[in-house]
């Protein structure tokens, strides 16, 4: 790989002695995994730029699936992520480690990532809206295409007062259930404009990412979201990720 990429680091851990093994998001290659050569030596440059949440221009060389990192530069100080907005952080850290798969451009990710810490480290209230967006975001990077607007079954347009129900593949019907996986029309509108007014199209946005999402995730629970219970037990309802 030749030239410098903006990127962030998303997870590292220690590798040997001096090193670190990264995982980094980088802007025109996506999610790569580096070593960090002497980046945990005492006199190592690389020490107080290789973490989380601060803006960096990286180069690395090498082939296979784990390169060799060559140099390194934060362009910035760290975006500052404190409390629930730190874990909210973490979290989406964590979410693009387990679903992005190596070495795959997602440049317009790249800039809904960016802009999710950004709203994180600005946000006075809740992280839930940042975190919603980019859950959105990320599913349409993915593929997963649906349409909120719409009902599934007649192709009319959805109501906000009508209950319409998700099924996996086809979309939204109208439906007279109303359980974990039905939605009201206003709360798909919501949706649709990533935007979230009230506490109740926050919760629907919730469900509907956390459905969505599990079929990347598998099985195995998010690290993230147990630190957040064990760390943050006095959060207010609806604060985790």
């Amino acid at each position: 790989m030749e030239g410098w990429q903006r990127a962030f680091v998303l997870h590292s851990r220690p590798w040997s002695e001096t090193s670190l093994l990264l995982d980094i998001f980088s802007e025109e290659s996506g999610r790569i995994r580096l070593i960090a050569k002497g980046a945990r030596a005492k006199r190592s440059s690389l020490k107080g730029a290789l973490q989380p949440f601060t803006p960096l221009l990286v180069r690395w060389g090498g082939r296979g699936e784990v390169k060799t990192l060559r140099s390194a530069e934060a362009v910035s100080l760290a975006l500052p992520l404190s409390g629930i907005a730190l874990y909210s952080g973490l979290y989406v850290n964590e979410l693009l480690s387990r679903v992005l798969e190596q070495e795959i451009r997602f440049s317009e990710l790249f800039f809904d990532y960016l802009h999710c810490l950004q709203g994180l480290a600005e946000s006075v209230g809740s992280p839930e809206p940042a975190l919603r967006r980019f859950e959105l975001a990320l599913l349409g990077h993915l593929g997963y295409g649906v349409d909120f607007l719409h009902c599934a079954g007649t192709g009319e347009e959805v109501s906000d007062t009508m209950t319409y129900r998700y099924r996996e593949e086809k979309g939204f019907i109208a439906s007279l259930v109303v359980d974990n996986n039905s939605f009201t029309g206003h709360q798909l509108r919501a949706l649709f404009h990533r935007e979230f007014p009230d506490a109740d199209t926050l919760r629907a946005a919730k469900r509907f990412t956390r459905m969505a999402l599990k079929p990347y995730l598998g099985g195995k629970p998010l690290k993230s979201r147990e630190l957040f219970r064990q760390f943050v037990p006095k959060a207010k309802p609806g604060a985790t990720s």
